[in-house]
């Protein structure tokens, strides 16, 4: 059986040409082939163009064909922000938010964040394997090719790392690339309450560590905000993580202004998220740095909070990536086509915008942009194809998937 594959006659072969990420009004360059093609062999992407140039009758011979006539096909979709690997759901809390009850008093009643810690901790580890099995399932279908984890819902040694080494075997068991993030720094456990320099403290002698000599994560990040972690608490934390060789991501500037896009760029992070808040000088910084701004549109329109900005992040000449930040409480949703349309709709993206940020800009996000998240020659071939004539349906079928089949390092996993 051959493993090369011939993708022919594509309405728009939309390339997202480039090897690091895009900036500002660079973000809307696609670089289009039409009528175009793309043959792919031993997982690698060897060659790109028209079908007329790059397709003949003897190739075809000895190739798996796809016509994509009528079709369009993209790089396979990176979510770079996410928290899938978790135990229980908070449906129930859901409702009480939907009924008015603010997050306060939802944690009173035992909601929040400590909720998903506490089923977490309480679930096996085949119990987490086989829900994070389904949770991937269902991001494939939508074009997912490449996905961040995070742990953060143990907040103890054992839980930290079940939930980092039930992403491990799902990397070597499932098609999609997983990249784990170490997030002990999510909250402050009750077993610490009041105490955040202890668990601080606690993180860097008991639990990082042995992430490292594990190599179970690749990234660190911290919840910088007002009553979870100061700026100081955080980058106790991150030095050390880099120092550890991690690399580092930090939720920043979600619910106030800490100074957390400022915080970000002079820890020279991959990428800082949220962003809901953050300031004119902290994104200035961010530029300067080449700090991806990872924007989350799902969890605002979940929370009913005003979203990240955006379209003056873009004019201003940073690159923003898109993300759906899947997770039990603030966004249970993996759906793209909800975050294209509330990226275009509520954040004035550009469709082209949107989807530079969800392939190649994505893959910068988790320092991956030179082998993943465009159709170029030499790159790892990560392919979407969708069932609908132009790139422009997918912001224009408001919320509706047209993924058609999912290619994943050159194998055909969703047809």
């Amino acid at each position: 059986m051959t493993d090369r594959i011939i993708i022919k006659n594509a309405n728009e072969l939309i390339t997202c040409s480039g090897f690091a990420a895009k900036k500002g009004k660079d973000m809307n360059q696609l670089d289009i082939i039409y009528n175009g093609a793309i043959i792919i062999e031993e997982g690698m992407i060897k060659a790109v163009g028209e079908t007329k140039d790059i397709v003949n009758e003897d190739l075809e011979k000895n190739s798996i064909v796809i016509d994509a006539r009528n079709k369009i096909v993209l790089p396979g979709y990176v979510d770079s922000h996410t928290h899938f690997v978790f135990g229980g759901y908070r449906a129930e809390e859901y409702g009480w938010r939907l009924k008015g009850e603010d997050y306060m008093s939802i944690m009173k009643r035992g909601g929040g964040i400590a909720n998903s810690v506490g089923a977490t901790r309480e679930a096996s580890h085949n119990e987490l394997l086989n829900a994070g099995m389904k949770r991937l399932n269902s991001m494939l279908g939508f074009g997912v090719t490449t996905v961040e984890g995070k742990s953060g819902y143990g907040l103890d040694f054992d839980t930290e790392m079940k939930q980092l080494k039930v992403m491990k075997e799902l990397n070597e068991k499932h098609p999609l690339d997983i990249v784990a993030t170490f997030m002990g720094a999510h909250s402050v456990p009750d077993e610490f309450q009041n105490r955040a320099d202890d668990y601080i403290e606690y993180l860097l002698e008991e639990v990082l560590p042995e992430v490292a000599n594990g190599q179970l994560a690749e990234y660190c990040d911290v919840f910088c905000e007002e009553g979870v972690f100061s700026v100081e608490q955080s980058e106790r934390l991150l030095l050390k993580a880099k120092e550890m060789g991690f690399k580092i991501k930090i939720h920043a500037d979600e619910i106030v202004d800490l100074g957390g896009a400022k915080f970000s760029a002079d820890m020279e992070a991959v990428s800082a998220d949220h962003l809901l808040m953050a300031s004119d000088e902290g994104l200035e910084r961010m530029k300067v740095s080449g700090t991806i701004a990872t924007l989350l549109p799902g969890t605002a329109f979940s929370l009913k909070k005003p979203y990240a900005r955006a379209r003056y992040m873009i004019d201003q000449g940073l690159a923003v990536a898109l993300a759906s930040d899947f997770n039990p409480g603030s966004c249970y949703s993996e759906s793209i086509p909800l975050i294209i349309a509330l990226a275009t709709l509520q954040m004035s993206m550009t469709t082209e915008e949107v989807i530079t940020a969800l392939t190649i800009n994505g893959a910068a996000a988790l320092n991956r942009a030179e082998n993943i998240g465009s159709l170029d020659v030499g790159k790892i071939a990560d392919v979407v194809i969708h069932d609908c004539p132009s790139y422009h349906f997918l912001s224009y079928h408001i919320g509706v998937s047209a993924v058609e089949t999912v290619i994943k390092k050159g194998q055909i996993c969703e047809r």
